[in-house]
């Protein structure tokens, strides 16, 4: 097994991985970083969404050795204490409904907003595209996307 250096959440960490061990399992079974989920396993679903140097990846498709170099961060590094803009959208708007997908959902929405400050639905809509929820609370996602590009407006964009 190679042993690789994977950036995490500002950290590095020594992993012997299989050259074919999706990041998923390196994070989850290796790091012990639970908060990004398996549910489809074929990049479908985007509950696995990591960022990778600041873009929405599936980690479930993408093999952790070949993210060597590169700046990962999961659900549990983009705030600990719950303060991101997204984070807080998502809690005064009570979000989630089961919340399995909503660590990906977050995710991929914070990346929107680093790229589209004030995005309009269709805008919205596109960069969710490959987050599907199971308990359809898309009408509360979008909402929770449109208040955290509020919050981030009212910091001077800061994300």
């Amino acid at each position: 097994m190679p042993e690789i250096t994977l950036r995490i959440n500002g950290a590095d960490h020594a992993l012997d991985v299989p050259s074919d061990m999706p990041l998923l399992w390196a994070l989850r079974d290796k790091l012990n970083l639970t908060g990004t989920k398996y549910s489809c396993g074929v990049g479908q679903c985007g509950t696995c969404t990591v960022l990778v140097d600041g873009k929405p990846v599936k980690s479930c498709r993408s093999k952790a050795v070949n993210l060597a170099g590169k700046e990962i961060t999961t659900i549990e590094g983009l705030s600990a204490d719950g303060s991101h803009p997204v984070q807080k959208a998502w809690h005064e708007l009570d979000v989630p409904q089961c919340g399995y997908c909503q660590g990906g959902q977050i995710l991929a929405a914070s990346a929107l907003l680093r790229e589209n400050p004030k995005p309009d639905d269709a805008a919205i809509d596109e960069a969710m595209s490959g987050n599907l929820c199971r308990c359809g609370t898309y009408v509360r996602i979008r909402q929770a996307i449109k208040l955290a590009a509020e919050y981030t407006s009212d910091k001077g964009g800061e994300l």
